[in-house]
Order: structure tokens, then C-alpha cells, then sequence
């Protein structure tokens, strides 16, 4: 296998000081004499190299080989770890290759390694962060987020802290990854929450405790953040925030640790750099009277802190130091820092700029300081110290001695030294105080956080290995952190592989790797550097040189050789052996810096300052004892989290932080009299940094490395050999180091034996796969491969394996692969041969077949001439003599004829002359016998007459005296009768002229005020533009014209009002004069009645005259209904609770359809079988028999009759007489008293019909009848309207709410599918009763109610217009509340279905593909593990959605919205899942999804919906874009132009993401880079993942109400409802 490492074609790399790593290949391998072998290689740039060696060195790795390169498929793998070559190169390779792609992300092992791409990218939405919720790491792509999660998750599963590690060099992203990770934590909710989702979407959503986590970072980055040169926005300090939970898990409170702020910041910065970014921030936006209060200024080339970095350095391009400040301020608040409290914060930063701009003026030997400097002045006034007594102080010091104190003048120099430092000290401690002031406000509502507290998430952002041209103490203690850290993460790597060994069991030897604790030792031992820093510091005639000499005297030895060195040339500066590389650090400043302490007079000075506010800093940041104000909280003590004998304060350990002064219990044991020894900075920062290690010894780690891609901080340019060193630095190399040493790549049984199995014969493996002899076949493959047993293990569950090897294996593989390849080539090729040969041969048969053919059929045509010639002679000659015979036969047919017809013809003459004669003699004949017959006629005619005028004399004498009576009287009656109709007609003419003059009067005047308006304009306007006075002029023409117009109208109307006045005068008049015939008729019937007894003739004329009179009366009657109408005169109706085709029929013309009395019109009842309002014209009367119901209604005063249904949905209408009025008030009190028992009305109404119903199934094929699905809506509705009828308006108002309470209670106890059903049918109950409410309320508004004559109590308008409103309003929630119930359930069960049944299943055959391993396997025993639901299961969800919409009735419009946002949720689910998933991205699997997206498509279009595919469109397009070809520039141009709805961030994550199949080639790094380069910067519409649709209900849109036309009384048979059944009947 030594051999087969460096064959030809092989690629391994070779060093380069350009691009660090450059690729070469294999050319030529010879191997000679004594096993010696011969390699040349050639380079990228053409440049050979020969190594030669032997093949012991190859398998040994020894003779200065090159390292090899990984094959195409894995240079882009998102974990380091399964790089089958596991090197240095290789790594530099993977990362940059990634990091061409903008996939700045990338796993190695436990670490994640985070590029910096020094742009915005949008990965750090709510969408991207409910992708990777709840998701193991390693299903997605790698992310800030996966780590994240994966602490969460550990921690809510195992209770133990957890901490990120976030460490990287200035400018690598570690403060922006801290926040997201922040972010993150405070945005995920608990596993078993009782909230609808994993993620929080906004801020909003969030708790108070989470706003305040996330507020600090604004705060710590205006403080503690500053502009370098590697960096704009650069943590000037470190940092660890512990997230603190309580055992559901969730956010309790927070807690934060500072290290090591830079204080030399403050008064100096080097060229490009800025001070914080809070004195910028404070400058440029504060207020202008605070400005000026202040006395600060926009121009910050004013204060000398602020101006040293020159004017290169501010402002930081694309950031606006106000709005920053803006937001700094919302910050402070948040955190509760109030605003009087955030000014005191700045007047104090203002005093540390004044302070800077003092001037101290150097002479010979000392110096001086003006008392009138304004500078001084405003410093001292804001710091609230003595003016006089810190200008004294600043300039001199005090030597304490045994016997006196000595005053000495320093020089300008020292003076500036004493300056400075008091505005470190004060600046440190603002921050210090700072930091307290948060952690209180972190430490939950009542402080308890650290005891409620059961575990936590620390987020430490700690600095990286610096190393510059200069190195002093800033950069000696940094890389002293990361030395312990560097020593933490080796062993935490060590000890996993030690664990992983173990647990396996496996014959293994303790792996010997680098330890770095003799650099730590030399650095933090007893006389080590910070030992001998802190000695010489309480010296006071130390210096730095002398602390170079201590340094070299005690650390030069032999035993520290290889840690501690003397540069070669110099003598102010020592080296030390780091981790990463050897640093030297400059001696100049050591002291200075370790001590940074403030005098003793000014420190005196400050203690007594008479600002409050500072003095509560001080006490805040020196750790005083002293109880502090409630109302100026302070910090906590480290112990103030919690007793020593608390369970929970010892769960979650406190990381320490730093001091500024010792403690006064560290005094107690000293003698009385004795000096305070002062801290120096760097015992201080050794302390907090042991905490900090004591705390990460106990959690579990988690490590993110941060990586600067290049210093110019250029958008994805990589610099190889700067990441390399960033690489050494961050440990990532020396992890790799350590796996290599040991076993790095390990396989389990099932994915060996899946990849490898075709190295031995299938008669081996095949029988030993059926019985799943796993690890039998494992070892037998293992042991025909590899020859040296120490190059894997086998364990219990895996296969552990030493470097290189899987690259040996996949070359063993590869040429089994080619092999078997070459014989399925042979013997497809002689397949196809013999194919060719039976095709050829078979056609050749056919040609043969064909031409035997063709000679038969010429054969046979011959014979068939020959025997045609003859019949054709044959036929010639028949046909001649044929033709000779009829000619001669024709001929004597022809004589024949001739002489036939000359005798006929003869004849027939002789025949015509004999009828001629005939005809003549009768019709003479004829005239004769008619005159003699007309004749008789006549006279017979004339004795008729003669006869009949004599009868009808007799009868005309008769009818005289009959009619000498009555005839007058009936002309005149038939006359006036003739001119009341006409009269009416004609005044009814008259009115309607009159309306249309008054509405054209009133459009007339409002032309007029509508002139006179432009009028006054135009009036106005003339005084200013004389231009306009002739349009005035017009205006005022044509003003005047229409007020002749109005007149004229005025003028016609009066004319028509005086018409119409005279004819109902004349009515009046000719009604009179029928009275008073009417009465004299009466007169006359008595008159006969006392008159002599009648004869026949008296009786027949008394019956006609009272037909007269009856019929007068009744025209009588009619005229006065034709007159109050015309007139208007009509009483409102007041009883009946519907009445829509009466308000209809009173408004239509010429009163075609009289408005009824209401005590007689018909109750047009709600009803909406058919959703249409019934046509009321189909019930009408006409004139005559309405006014015979007037004068019914006169005589016998009847109720309304009521309209209902019946059973069979027609309309059925009772009349109730005199006869029956009796029973109608008796069914009016049974139904009262029906009514007002409530016990059994809410027991058949909430338990019958609400709990207990059993509701119809749905069903499309057997549609139930309306009324079998809305009947308790129906039913309820009826309940209500004869409350309200009779006036129990407070008993509708409990029984509703009731009603509704129950019906929301009752499908809220759904869970899952099963709330659907109910959820859908009470939805479409539910509205039913809205739309009855809404046409009551229209009722209403129309002044219609619902009272009865009979009602129980005096109805209340008031109380029955509030509840009508209230009860609308609780319908139209209780619609809403029930939609969003059965639709959430919906959602939570189709978003489980998505995932596995549409990207996951594989329904399409032979199109399966294998994502991680089992094809085989599955293949040989059949027993392929389905995902939990298929399309099937879909499909079934949203037929029985649509059953129960449709089945219930529900409008189109909710049908529309409910599928409109399911198959919304359905296609942004499934795309975001397939776009974050990397090993789902291959052709095949796009051909499952494809197959089941276009079931989804058919089922849209087979229920009418096409526009729901719209929703899978870029789900669609994704899948072609897996489909398309991606092997040129020119194929990315087509996939642009095809998936053109896909953002350019999309596609560039799905060619990133394609999974390679195995005879596929890998998609190009060049191709993948030009993918890339179409992302734009900052482009704000181009998203990563779609708007995700989270379990949250989209707003419902109610439908239109439904036209109700009467209430239904159907009650179904099953129903056990006896009280509300007899109540239905009584209403029917």
C-alpha cells in the first residue's frame, strides 16, 4: 500500500512563502535498486521537484514527504475532521475554498472556525434562527447558531453549564459572534414551553430579563469599544456573560465579568485609532444646551484625548456616532439607568476630556499649571474636587518618611504621567461601576437570579494571540490568557479523544502532545516574570531595566531554555517561547503599566469629591463596604450571588472579577501601622484569570475561532499566509496535531461495511450482510487491505483508523471501482455487439423477405394481365353484337309508338266535345233552381220578423217599468265611481311630478351654492387678478340665470301644489256626495223593509241595489287606501322582528305592492338554505284582495301570521283567524314558559346540542341538506328571536353568553386532526348566528323590533340595541377564536408532515438515494425505514379539510384563505429545509421532491385552486436548479435566467450545498467562487430563507354575512333535546 500513496496523478502540496501552501502533482514514480524510490513532482507554476526516498519512509511518513492533497469532493467539506488527508495545507485549502463560496463557517471537530467576511451577511435573521432551533448539529450547514444550540441543548438535557469560548485576534469578529450567539440564547424558548413556537420573532416577544441581555452589548461596546487599526469596532477588554436559567429551562438572569480593560486608551491612541467610542458618541450627539453645559463640542480635534489618533481616524465610514449615542441612551434605560443618572455618567466623561485639555506649561526644573485654564476649571467642577488642591497635587508629590513628609516638584513630563493616570483611574472605575450597575439589573426582578438559577450559558469574548512589531505589557498579559486558555482547550480536546478511546474499548496508548504548562510557569510561578514584575513594581527606585536584570538572572537556566530567551541583539527586551510563535516583548513601560496607580493625594482628593456620583462610583468600583443609596443601586460583591451554603450559588460559579484596590479583611492580619500593599495589574488580572479557569474546568466548553482574512479588511480576500498564522495561533492546527497522533478518523461498522464491502467477493460479503455480521465482515475487509494491524481499531461501535489510511482505502476502492467498471464496460460492449449482430441479421432476413415478396406480386400481376386481356376481348365483342340488336329494337318500338299515339289522340277529342255539352245544360239548369229558392227565403225572412217585433214590444213595455226606478241612479253612480279612478290616477300623476320638481329643485340649489361659492372665489380672486374679472362676470350671468331658473321652479311647484289641493278637494267633495247617496240608499231599504210585502220583481231589485251598495262601500274603502298612500300617511310597524319585503314593497312606485298594517303582514323569516333572499313578489296579493284584508283586519283585529319552514324547505303559511285566536295565545304563554325555564333550556341547549352533538361526517359525494349542518345555529337563532319578541331581553343575554362560552370551550378541547371537524362545522354554525345579528341590527337601525303585544315585561329599546351590538361583536370573536383554534392544529400537524413527507420520502422509484448510509442494506433485506409521514398523509389532510369545508357550507373566501396559508406553510417549510440542508442537495433527491410536488400540483388544480401552486415556486425552482448542469460560467448564466424568483444568496447556497454523487464530478471551486461573486453587499432584498410561517395563525377575514330569509325548526330525530324540540314546534 506504500506504493500506492504516491502514485502517478497523485496531488500533495509543498510549502511556499507566497501563498504559503501551493498544489503540485505526481508525475513519474521509479523505483531502484535497494527499495529506493524516485518521486517527481510539478508544481502550479510548472517548477519540478524530485524527492527520493524509500517505501519504509512512505509508510512511516518520515523522509521529508509532501503532505496530500484531498480529492475535489471533500476540498469543501464543512468539517475538517472528515478530510480523508488530515494536514495543514489541507485545512488552509478547505477554509479558503469555503470562504471563496461565502460560507465563512467551517467545523473542525468541537471547534467552529468563523472567517470574517467584513460585510453585512444575512445570516442572522428570525428566519435563519428558527432553522437551526431544535436542530442537532450537523444537520445544517455550520454556524454560530449550531454551537449555540448545541450548548442549549446540552444543557436542558444534562443540567450542567455550558460555556462558548470566543476567542480570535483584533478584528476577526468575536464581538459581532458574541452578540449573535446572545441573540440567539435570548430568542430561543424553552423545549416544553407552552408558547407557540421555538423562536422568538421580535423583540417584543421577548421578556424584560432578555431585553436587558441584549441591551448590554450596546452599553459595553460604547465603553469598552474602540476604532483600531485591524479593527473599527475592537472589544478593548474581555469579557464573560453568564446566561442564568432555572430548570424549565428559561432565562432568569445574566451576569457579566470584565478583564483587563486598556486603560492607556484613554489618554493615548496611536495613529488611525480612536479613543471609546463613547466620548465620540457623546460629542456628536449630545443636545445643544447639554452640549454646551458641558462644555464639548462636535469638532473633537478640540480635546487632546480625542485628536491623537489624527484626522484619518474618525468618523468610522458608514457609522453615525449620534444615532449610536441615541442607542446607547435606549441602552441605559433598558438596563434601568435612569436618565438624570445617564447625564451624571456624562458630565464625568466630559470632566476625563477637559481634564486632557489641561495645560501644563514645563520650566528649568519643574513645572506649572494656569489657574485660570478653563479646561481646569470645567474638570475640576465636574469631578467635584478642590481646584487649587489638584493643581498643587498634579505638579508635586509627597515622600513620606519616618520623621517627615517631603514635597518635591515633578517635571512636565511626570506631571503629565499624574494627569493621565487620574483619568484612567476614574475611567476604569465608571466602568467598573458600569459593569455593577448591569448586573443588577440582570439579577432578575427581585435580585434573585443567582438563587433561582439552576445552570447557565457563559458566552466568553476573549482576546486572541496578538503578536506586533512591538509587544509590551498589554500584549504580555493577553498572551498569558491565552496560554491558560490554549492549555485549557488541549486538554479538553485530549480528554475527549482519551474518552472516545475508552468508551470504545480499544487497545490504545496515552497520546503525547505539546504542553504548554512550562511557558505558563515561567510566566505565573514563584519567580517568574509576573513574581518578579510585582517585586520590582513595590520598589520604589524600580525600574524596568533592572526588572530586564532580574528576568535574565532568575529565568536563564538551563531548565527554561526552551521556554525563556534573550534576544540576540538589544537589552530592553526578553522572548518568550509561546504555543503559537515566539513573542518578544520590550521592557519599556512594564512597570509603569503594572502599577497604574493614582498618588495617594489625589487618590484622597477624589475619595472626598463632592460630586455624589462619583463618590457612589468609587465606592461601587473600590468594593467599599459601605451600604449604598436604594435609589443609586450599585454592584454586587462576588458573593453577593448567592451564601456559601447555597445549593444553586454553587451550581453556577462566579468567574471572578477584578479589583481595583485590596479588600479590608486582607488588612486584618497585618500589624497595626503597617502600609496597604496595592494590587499591581498584573496580579490582579492572574487572579481573575485563575477564576475564570476554575469556572471553565466545570462546564462543558464549546469553541468558536475567530479568523481575519486579511488586514486591509476587504470583503472575501484571503490572505493564505495570515489565516495560517491565525490557524497556529487559535490552536486548530495543534488539535489536528493531537487527532493525528492518535486515531483521527473513525467510521462506524454499518458505514464501513456500506462503502467498503466490494473489497473482498460478493460471496462473502452478501451472505454475511443478510445476517448482519457486521463486524465479522468489517475485520475481514480490514485484514485482506491492510497489512499492519496498528493502523486502526476496531471498537464497539466504530472503527478507529490511523491518518491516511481512509486514503489508502478509497484507493483501494477506487480501483475496485474501475475494475468492476471495466467489466460491466466488457460486457456491455459484447452485449451491444450481439445487439448490433441479431439486429443486423433480423433486418437482413426482412430485406430477403421483402424482395421474394416483391418477385411473387410481379409474378402474379402477369398472370392477372393475361387473363384480363382475354375477358376484355371477350366483353368487346359481346357489346358489339349487343348493340347491334338494340338499334333495330329501338326502331320498331319507335313505329309502334307513332301510330299509338295518332289513335289516342282521336279519341280523346271526341271525349272533350261530349263533356263540354254536358256541363253547359247543368249549369243552366242551376240558375233556375236558385232564383225560385231565394224567393222563398225572403218571404219566410219577413213573417219572422214580423212575429219577433210583436214579442219584443211586449218585453220593451216591461223593461221600462222595471228600470223607471233604479236606472238613473246606476248611471250616476257608474259615472262618479269612473271619475274617482280617474282623479286618483291623476293625482297620483301630480305627486310624482311634484317630486321630481322638488329634487330638481333641491339639485338647483345646490348648483346655486355651489355657484354662489365660485362666486365669492372669484369675487376674492379679482382683487388680486384683474385677469379673471371677465369669468366672474360669466359666473354671476349664469348665477343670475339659475335663480330665474329657481323662481320658475318655485313658481311651477306652487301651480301643482294648488292643483293637486283641488283635486283632493274635488275627492273630498265626491266622497261626500257617495256618503250621503250610500245613506239615502240605507233610508230607501228601510223604507221598502216597512213597506207593503214585495212581489218576485221587488225582491230581485232590492238584491240588486244591495250589490250596489256593497260595491260602492268597498270602492269607498279602496279610495281611502289610495289616498294614504299617495299621501304618505303610514303608521311604522311595530311588531314584527323581520320585515324585509315590507320595507322592499313600500318603497316601490306607484304603489304596485301596498305595505300591509303590520297586525296582518306575514313575518318574512331569516332563512339560508340557498343562500338568496326568496322573492317576495311570488307571495303578493293584488289590490283587491289587500283591501279585503284591510277591511278583515277592521272587522276581527288578527295577530301577524308566521312564515317558517318546514321539513321539505317550503314555505308554509298559517293564517290565524277568529276562529283559532284562542290557541295562538295559549302556544304565546307555553312558549314563555318555555322560555323562562332555564335549567332545561341550557341542558338541552348546551349539553344536546353543543357537548353532546354528534356531528355529521363530512362528505362531498352525499351532500347533507342545509338545514342538516346549520341546524344549531338555526335553532339557538330561533331561541334568541322569541326571547326578544316577548321581551326577555336579560334572558337572551345569559342564554347567549352561555351558549357562546360553551361552543368556544367545546372546540378548544380538540386536539390535533380531531379538531377540524368540530372546529369547521361550529365555524360555519357561528357565522350563521352572526348573520341573523347582523340583520336584526339592521332591523334595528331601520327602527324595527323585535315586541310582541303579549310580550312578559315592557320592551326595552336601549337594552335591546346594546345587546344586539355586544352580542355581534362576541360573535365575530368567538368566529375568530374557533378559526384560529382548529387552524393552529392544522398548522402543528401539516408542519410536522412537511419535512418527511415532501423532502424526506421517497415515493419515486428507482430515483432513491442514500443520505448517510443503509442502500445497500436496504437494498439486500428490504427493509427500507420510511420517513414518519409520506405525501400520502398530506394529501389525506387537505381532502379532509376540504370535505369539511365544503360539506359544512363554508364560504369560498375562507376556503381560499384557510389553503392560501396552509400551502404557504407547506412550500416555505419545505424550501428553507431543502436550502439549509446539504446532504439533500442532489439530482435525485430533486427528482422525489419534483414527483411530489407535482402531486401537490395536481391536487390544486383538481379541487380548482391553481393558484395555490404558486406558493412551491421557489421550491420548484430549486429543484431545477439541482437538475440543471453547473459545469461552466455559461450553465450559472442559464440557471440565473431560469430560477430567476431565487435570490443570488440562494443559488449561491444551493450550488454550495449540491451533493456530489459518486460518478458525478464536484462542482469547480472557480465555478462555486463565480456563483459567489454575484451575492451583493448589503443587498437588503436578497435573503438567505424565505419569511418563515411559524405556527402562528395569519389574521381572519371574515366573509360578507349570509342572506338570511327565516330560521329553520328543523330538529334532527337523534337529537334528545324534548324541551327545545316542543319549543321549535310551537314557533313552527
Amino acid at each position: 500500500m506504500a506504493e500506492n500513496i504516491y502514485s502517478k496523478g497523485t496531488r500533495v502540496w509543498f510549502e511556499d512563502k507566497e501563498h504559503a501552501w501551493i498544489s503540485a502533482e505526481v508525475t513519474s514514480v521509479t523505483k531502484g535498486n535497494d527499495d529506493v524510490i524516485k518521486l517527481v513532482f510539478v508544481d502550479d507554476r510548472g517548477k519540478e521537484i524530485v524527492i527520493n526516498t524509500t517505501a519504509k519512509d512512505i509508510r512511516d511518513g518520515r523522509g521529508g514527504l509532501p503532505p496530500l492533497r484531498n480529492p475535489p469532493l471533500l476540498e469543501t467539506a464543512d468539517d475538517l475532521a472528515t478530510l480523508s488527508h488530515l494536514n495543514e495545507p489541507s485545512v488552509l485549502h478547505t477554509i479558503r475554498n469555503r470562504y471563496g463560496q461565502h460560507s465563512i463557517y467551517t467545523y473542525s471537530g468541537i471547534v467552529l472556525i468563523a472567517v470574517n467576511p467584513f460585510q453585512r451577511v444575512t445570516l442572522y435573521g428570525p428566519e435563519v434562527i428558527q432553522a437551526y432551533s431544535a436542530r442537532r448539529r450537523g444537520e445544517l450547514e455550520p454556524h454560530l447558531f449550531a454551537i449555540a444550540e448545541d450548548a442549549y441543548t446540552a444543557m436542558a438535557k444534562e443540567g450542567m453549564g455550558q460555556t462558548i469560548i470566543v476567542s480570535g485576534e483584533s478584528g476577526a469578529g468575536k464581538t459581532e459572534s458574541a452578540k449573535f450567539i446572545m441573540r440567539y440564547i435570548a430568542s430561543v424558548n424553552p423545549p416544553g414551553s407552552t408558547t407557540k413556537s421555538r423562536t422568538k420573532f421580535s423583540v417584543d416577544e421577548s421578556s424584560e430579563i432578555e431585553r436587558q441581555i441584549l441591551a448590554t452589548n450596546p452599553i459595553l461596546e460604547s465603553f469598552g469599544n474602540a476604532k483600531t487599526t485591524r479593527n473599527d469596532n475592537s472589544s478593548r477588554f474581555g469579557k464573560y456573560i453568564q446566561i442564568l436559567f432555572d430548570g424549565k429551562p428559561e432565562i432568569v438572569g445574566a451576569r457579566i465579568r470584565t478583564y483587563l480593560l486598556e486603560r492607556s486608551r484613554i489618554v493615548f491612541q496611536p495613529t488611525t485609532e480612536r479613543n471609546y467610542h463613547i466620548f465620540y458618541q457623546l460629542c456628536a450627539g449630545a443636545p445643544l444646551k447639554e452640549r454646551k453645559d458641558l462644555g464639548l463640542d462636535t469638532d473633537v480635534t478640540k480635546f487632546h484625548y480625542l485628536r491623537q489618533g489624527g484626522p484619518t481616524s474618525t468618523p468610522i465610514a458608514g457609522v453615525d456616532d449620534a444615532e449610536e449615542f441615541r442607542a446607547t441612551q435606549q441602552a441605559l434605560s433598558t438596563v434601568g439607568i435612569s436618565v438624570e443618572k445617564q447625564w451624571a455618567v456624562f458630565r464625568l466623561l466630559a470632566a476625563l476630556l477637559h481634564l486632557g485639555n489641561v495645560k501644563i506649561t514645563p520650566t528649568r526644573s519643574e513645572c506649572s499649571i494656569d489657574e485660570a485654564d478653563p479646561a481646569l476649571i470645567l474638570a475640576t467642577r465636574f469631578l467635584g474636587v478642590n481646584m487649587a488642591e489638584f493643581k498643587k497635587w498634579t505638579v508635586k508629590k509627597q515622600i513620606t518618611t519616618r520623621s517627615e513628609k517631603i514635597v518635591t516638584s515633578l517635571n512636565a513630563g511626570q506631571a503629565t504621567v499624574v494627569r493621565d493616570s487620574v483619568a484612567k483611574f476614574v475611567y476604569a472605575c465608571l466602568f467598573e461601576w458600569l459593569v455593577a450597575i448591569v448586573n443588577e439589573s440582570l439579577a432578575g426582578e427581585h435580585g434573585d437570579a443567582a438563587e433561582r438559577a439552576e445552570m447557565f450559558i457563559g458566552v466568553l469574548d476573549i482576546y486572541g494571540f496578538e503578536h506586533f512589531q512591538k509587544n509590551s505589557f498589554e500584549q504580555f498579559s493577553i498572551n498569558y490568557a491565552n496560554e491558560k486558555l490554549q492549555q485549557e482547550f488541549n486538554s479538553h480536546v485530549f480528554k475527549l479523544e482519551q474518552e472516545e478511546y475508552m468508551k470504545e474499548q480499544i487497545n490504545w496508548t496515552f497520546i503525547d502532545f505539546s504542553d504548554n504548562q512550562p511557558c505558563i510557569d515561567v510566566i505565573e510561578g514563584k519567580l517568574g516574570v509576573l513574581a518578579l514584575l510585582d517585586e520590582e513594581s513595590r520598589l520604589p527606585s524600580g525600574s524596568d531595566a533592572s526588572f530586564l536584570q532580574k528576568l535574565n538572572t532568575q529565568l536563564l537556566k538551563p531548565t527554561n531554555k526552551n521556554v525563556f530567551k534573550k534576544p540576540r541583539f538589544g537589552n530592553s527586551s526578553f522572548t518568550i517561547v509561546h504555543y503559537a510563535l515566539d513573542v518578544t516583548y520590550e521592557v519599556d513601560g512594564f512597570l509603569e503599566k503594572n502599577r497604574d496607580t493614582v498618588p495617594d493625594e489625589h487618590m484622597t482628593l477624589i475619595a472626598t469629591t463632592k460630586n455624589p456620583f462619583l463618590k457612589e462610583v468609587l465606592e461601587a468600583a473600590l468594593g467599599s463596604v459601605k451600604a449604598i443609596d436604594a435609589s443609586h443601586p450599585g454592584s454586587p460583591s462576588p458573593s453577593d450571588s448567592g451564601s456559601g451554603g447555597s445549593r444553586r450559588s454553587s451550581l453556577i460559579p462566579d468567574p471572578g472579577r477584578s479589583a481595583l484596590v485590596a479588600s479590608s479583611t486582607s488588612s486584618n492580619s497585618k500589624r497595626p501601622g503597617a502600609a496597604i500593599r496595592k494590587p499591581t495589574q498584573g496580579s490582579i488580572f492572574k487572579a481573575s484569570l485563575n477564576t475564570l479557569m476554575d469556572t471553565l474546568s466545570i462546564t462543558n466548553v464549546h469553541y468558536i475561532r475567530c479568523i481575519k482574512p486579511n488586514d486591509a479588511k476587504k470583503p472575501w480576500e484571503f490572505n493564505p499566509s495570515q489565516v495560517l498564522g491565525q490557524l497556529r495561533a487559535c490552536g486548530v492546527l495543534e488539535t489536528i496535531r493531537i487527532s493525528c497522533a492518535g486515531y483521527p478518523s473513525r467510521w462506524t461498522y454499518e458505514e464501513f461495511a456500506e462503502r467498503y464491502y466490494m473489497l473482498v467477493p460478493s460471496s462473502d460479503w452478501q451472505p454475511m450482510i443478510q445476517r448482519l455480521e457486521l463486524k465479522p465482515l468489517c475485520s475481514l475487509i480490514l485484514e485482506r487491505t491492510i497489512n499492519d494491524p496498528d493502523k486502526y481499531q476496531n471498537g464497539l461501535t466504530k472503527i478507529f483508523f490511523r491518518a491516511g489510511m481512509l486514503a489508502a482505502l478509497e484507493s483501494l476502492r477506487s480501483e475496485k471501482l474501475n475494475a468492476l467498471a471495466t467489466i460491466i464496460q466488457k460486457n456491455m460492449h459484447r452485449r451491444m455487439a450481439m445487439k448490433r449482430y441479431n439486429k443486423l441479421r433480423a433486418v437482413t432476413i426482412q430485406i430477403q423477405t421483402w424482395w421474394r415478396a416483391i418477385m411473387a406480386k410481379r409474378l402474379v400481376e402477369s398472370m392477372r394481365r393475361d387473363h384480363a386481356a382475354k375477358l376484355l376481348q371477350t366483353q368487346i365483342r359481346s357489346f358489339m353484337q349487343r348493340s347491334l340488336f338494340l338499334q333495330v329494337r329501338r326502331s320498331v318500338i319507335m313505329f309502334q309508338s307513332r301510330l299509338r299515339g295518332a289513335q289516342a289522340r282521336r279519341v280523346y277529342k271526341e271525349s272533350r266535345f261530349l263533356h263540354a255539352t254536358v256541363l253547359l245544360q247543368s249549369l243552366f239548369r242551376g240558375i233556375l233552381y236558385r232564383r225560385i229558392y231565394r224567393g222563398n227565403v225572403k218571404h219566410m225572412i219577413y213573417l219572422q220578423s214580423c212575429v219577433r217585433r210583436r214579442l219584443a214590444k211586449k218585453q220593451l213595455k216591461l223593461l221600462r217599468a222595471e228600470a223607471r226606478s233604479v236606472s238613473k241612479f246606476k248611471e250616476i253612480s257608474y259615472r262618479l265611481e269612473n271619475k274617482v279612478v280617474e282623479l286618483t290616477q291623476t293625482l297620483q300623476k301630480r305627486t310624482e311630478e311634484k317630486k321630481t320638481l322638488q329634487s330638481q329643485l333641491a339639485e338647483l340649489e345646490q348648483q346655486i351654492q355651489q355657484w354662489a361659492s365660485k362666486h365669492e372665489e372669484a369675487d376674492a380672486k379679482a382683487k388680486s387678478l384683474q385677469t379673471a374679472l371677465q369669468t366672474a362676470e360669466a359666473e354671476l350671468s349664469r348665477r343670475d340665470e339659475l335663480l330665474k331658473a329657481k323662481v320658475d321652479v318655485e313658481r311651477r311647484l306652487e301651480d301643482a301644489t294648488a292643483k293637486a289641493a283641488e283635486k283632493e278637494a274635488t275627492i273630498q267633495k265626491l266622497m261626500d256626495e257617495i256618503t250621503a247617496q250610500a245613506a239615502q240608499l240605507q233610508s230607501q231599504e228601510k223604507a221598502f223593509a216597512n213597506g207593503p210585502l214585495r212581489n218576485s220583481e221587488d225582491v230581485s231589485v232590492i238584491t240588486t241595489l244591495k250589490n250596489e251598495v256593497s260595491s260602492l262601500r268597498e270602492q269607498l274603502n279602496r279610495a281611502n287606501a289610495y289616498n294614504a298612500l299617495t299621501r304618505g300617511v303610514r303608521d311604522p310597524p311595530s311588531s314584527p322582528t323581520f320585515a324585509p319585503a315590507l320595507r322592499s314593497e313600500a318603497n316601490q312606485p306607484h304603489g304596485a305592492t301596498l305595505a300591509l298594517p303590520l297586525a296582518n303582514s306575514h313575518h318574512q323569516r331569516r332563512h339560508s338554505s340557498a343562500g338568496v333572499l326568496l322573492n317576495p313578489a311570488e307571495h303578493r296579493t293584488s289590490s283587491d284582495e289587500l283591501m279585503l284584508g284591510v277591511k278583515k283586519s277592521q272587522a276581527f283585529n288578527h295577530r301577524a301570521a308566521s312564515v317558517a319552514f318546514d321539513g321539505d324547505d317550503s314555505l308554509r303559511v298559517r293564517t290565524n283567524g277568529l276562529a283559532d285566536a284562542r290557541g295562538y295565545d295559549d302556544a304565546a304563554e307555553e312558549k314563555i314558559r318555555l322560555m323562562q325555564d332555564i335549567r332545561r333550556l341550557d341542558e338541552d341547549v348546551l349539553t344536546g346540542l353543543i357537548r353532546g352533538l354528534k356531528i355529521p361526517a363530512p362528505s362531498t359525494t352525499n351532500l347533507a341538506a342545509m338545514k342538516e349542518i346549520l341546524f344549531p345555529a338555526n335553532l339557538i337563532s330561533l331561541v334568541t328571536n322569541e326571547m326578544w319578541k316577548y321581551g326577555l331581553i336579560s334572558e337572551s343575554e345569559r342564554f347567549l353568553a352561555n351558549v357562546m362560552e360553551t361552543i368556544q370551550a367545546h372546540v378548544m378541547s380538540f386536539n390535533g386532526e380531531d379538531a377540524i371537524v368540530p372546529g369547521i362545522f361550529w365555524l360555519s354554525n357561528v357565522h350563521e348566528m352572526f348573520s341573523f345579528i347582523c340583520v336584526a341590527e339592521s332591523d334595528m337601525q331601520q327602527g324595527i323590533g323585535p315586541g310582541e303585544e303579549n310580550a312578559v315585561r315592557e320592551f326595552d329599546w336601549d337594552d335591546y340595541a346594546r345587546l344586539v351590538t355586544v352580542v355581534k361583536h362576541d360573535l365575530g370573536s368567538l368566529e375568530y377564536n374557533i378559526y384560529h383554534t382548529w387552524m393552529q392544529e392544522t398548522k402543528k400537524r401539516l408542519g410536522k408532515m412537511v419535512i418527511p413527507a415532501l423532502i424526506e420520502s421517497q415515493s419515486l422509484p428507482g430515483f432513491t438515494t442514500s443520505d448517510g448510509g443503509g442502500r445497500l442494506f436496504n437494498r439486500l433485506l428490504n427493509s427500507n425505514t420510511q420517513p414518519a409521514y409520506s405525501m400520502d398523509d398530506i394529501l389525506n389532510l387537505l381532502n379532509k379539510l376540504w370535505k369539511s369545508l365544503k360539506s359544512y357550507y363554508t364560504e369560498e373566501s375562507v376556503i381560499q384563505q384557510v389553503f392560501t396559508e396552509l400551502l404557504k406553510l407547506i412550500g416555505v417549510t419545505s424550501f428553507n429545509d431543502l436550502l439549509m440542508r446539504r446532504n439533500f442537495s442532489s439530482w435525485k433527491r430533486a427528482m422525489q421532491i419534483q414527483y411530489n410536488i407535482t402531486r401537490l400540483h395536481e391536487w390544486c388544480k383538481s379541487h380548482d385552486m391553481p393558484e395555490g401552486t404558486l406558493h412551491f415556486e421557489h421550491l420548484q425552482q430549486a429543484i431545477k436548479l439541482l437538475q440543471l448542469k453547473k459545469a461552466t460560467p455559461a450553465d450559472i448564466e442559464i440557471i440565473y435566467d431560469v430560477c430567476w424568483m431565487l435570490s443570488p444568496m440562494q443559488i449561491q447556497r444551493m450550488c454550495t450545498n449540491y451533493y456530489v454523487a459518486e460518478y458525478e464530478s464536484p462542482i469547480s471551486p472557480e465555478i462555486l467562487r463565480v456563483v459567489a461573486s454575484r451575492v451583493q453587499a448589503n443587498d437588503r432584498n436578497d435573503h438567505l430563507l424565505l419569511s418563515p410561517e411559524t405556527e402562528d395563525v395569519s389574521p381572519f377575514e371574515p366573509p360578507y354575512p349570509r342572506e338570511v330569509s327565516g330560521l329553520e325548526t328543523y330538529v334532527p330525530a337523534y337529537l334528545n333535546v324534548s324541551h327545545l324540540r316542543r319549543l321549535a314546534a310551537l314557533v313552527a
